[in-house]
């Protein structure tokens, strides 16, 4: 969660939000390498990884509930929700291009995010 306090210190919690799941894009493909290897380890109930979602979902909590507050993002996503849409962007296969194209759905999640936004008034 620290980093996405960090985020929502230097950005407006819309474009903090933005700017996490981009870097959720980016860890994947650091990753993607050790991707086979570990997909053995993350079909276990290991505690290891419960605990590493429960982190990540509660980050995204954090980065929606400033999103809803400041009346950018909708109200009606959980940071759960929003981690398992980005796994399936994520665990997409990893050829030429790939991350570009995960890129540019996440941007497209993202104003999905946005456009159930209520209006400010």
């Amino acid at each position: 969660m620290r980093r996405a306090a960090e985020l929502l210190n230097e950005h407006a919690p819309d474009d903090a939000l933005r700017r996490f799941l981009l870097l959720l894009v980016d860890h994947a493909a650091i990753g993607k390498g050790m991707a086979e290897a570990l997909e053995s380890i993350m079909m276990t109930d290991s505690p290891v990884f419960d605990d590493a979602r429960t982190r990540m979902a509660q980050s995204l909590d954090l980065l929606l509930a400033a999103g809803v507050a400041a009346t950018t993002v909708r109200s009606d996503v959980t940071g759960r929700m929003l981690l398992r849409a980005m796994g399936g962007i994520c665990e997409m296969r990893a050829t030429d291009g790939w991350q570009q194209e995960a890129q540019q759905i996440t941007a497209i999640l993202f104003d999905g995010l946005r456009r159930g936004a209520p209006e400010a008034g």
